[in-house]
C-alpha cells in the first residue's frame, strides 16, 4: 500500500471547531515520520475561521520544525458558483498550498449543473493548486467534464480521509472521482483533513480505496518525497529554502 510522507491538509485551534495548536501537529507529524506538513486553515468565509491577516502572517514561520517542512497555504471556501473564493488574489499568490472546496456552512448546494460549472471555473483558477474533498454527496457534479478540466489545467485532486467518516456517501463518489483521475492523468495527494493532533496521518480509509482500484502509485504526490517536492516547485516555481 501507499507509503504517505506528508499530510496536506491539516488544521489547528486557529479555527475555533478544530482542538491542537500548530506545535502539537507538527509534534505529531514527526512522531509518525512524515517529512512534510501543510498548514491550511479555513478561509474567512466559514465562521470562526481567521482572517486574512493571518494568511498574510504565515510567512513568519519558520521553513522546518522538528524537521519537518512547513507548506504555508490555506482551504478557501467557495463562496458561490461563479468561482469566487474568500481570498484576495494578492494573498493566495504568495501561499504554498491552496485547497479549495464547498462547505455547507458557506454555501448552500445547488444543481449538478451548478457544481459542474464551478468546479470548471475553479479548475481555471491559476491561484487554486488542489481541489478539496469533492466527492461529498450535497454537492454532486458530471465528474467526467470536471476531471478533464482538471488534467487540463495541471489541478491536484485530494483523496480525503476524512470524507470517509464525516461525508456520507462520499466513500462511492471519491472511488469514482480516482478512477478517472487515473484515466486522465490526474495527480491527487491523500491527506487527513485533522482537527484535531492525534489525526495527524491517518489515511488508511483513502488508501485502501486507493488499493481497491489499482490507483497507479506514480500519480500520489505526497507518496515520494521527491515528486512531492517536485509538485510544489511547479506550483511555486522554486523549491523550498
Amino acid at each position: 500500500m501507499y507509503s504517505i510522507i506528508a499530510d496536506t491538509h491539516t488544521h489547528t485551534n486557529t479555527c475555533d471547531h478544530a482542538f491542537s495548536i500548530l506545535s502539537e501537529n507538527v509534534a505529531a507529524a514527526a512522531e509518525k515520520g512524515l517529512k512534510a506538513l501543510a498548514i491550511t486553515e479555513h478561509g474567512p468565509g466559514l465562521i470562526g475561521s481567521p482572517s486574512f491577516i493571518y494568511f498574510k502572517s504565515l510567512r513568519i514561520l519558520p521553513r522546518y520544525i522538528q524537521d519537518v517542512l512547513l507548506l504555508r497555504g490555506a482551504e478557501v471556501n467557495i463562496m458561490d458558483f461563479d468561482g469566487t473564493l474568500d481570498l484576495e488574489n494578492e494573498i493566495l499568490a504568495k501561499l504554498e498550498w491552496v485547497i479549495a472546496s464547498f462547505h455547507l456552512p458557506v454555501i448552500e448546494p445547488g444543481t449538478v449543473q451548478e457544481h459542474t460549472g464551478c468546479w470548471i471555473t475553479i479548475a481555471n483558477n491559476p491561484h487554486v493548486d488542489v481541489i478539496g474533498h469533492c466527492g461529498a454527496p450535497p454537492y454532486a457534479f458530471e465528474h467526467k467534464p470536471v476531471i478533464r478540466e482538471f488534467a487540463r489545467t495541471g489541478k491536484i485532486v485530494e483523496i480525503n480521509n476524512n470524507s470517509f467518516l464525516e461525508r456520507p456517501g462520499s466513500d462511492v463518489n471519491c472511488k469514482a472521482i480516482a478512477v478517472l483521475c487515473a484515466e486522465y492523468g490526474v495527480p491527487v495527494v491523500v491527506n487527513s483533513d485533522a482537527h484535531y493532533c492525534g489525526n495527524i496521518g491517518l489515511v488508511d480509509d483513502a488508501k485502501r480505496m486507493l488499493a481497491e482500484i489499482k490507483f497507479p502509485e506514480e500519480l500520489v504526490l505526497n507518496a515520494d518525497y521527491d515528486r512531492f517536492l517536485n509538485a510544489v516547485h511547479k506550483i511555486n516555481g522554486k523549491l523550498p529554502e
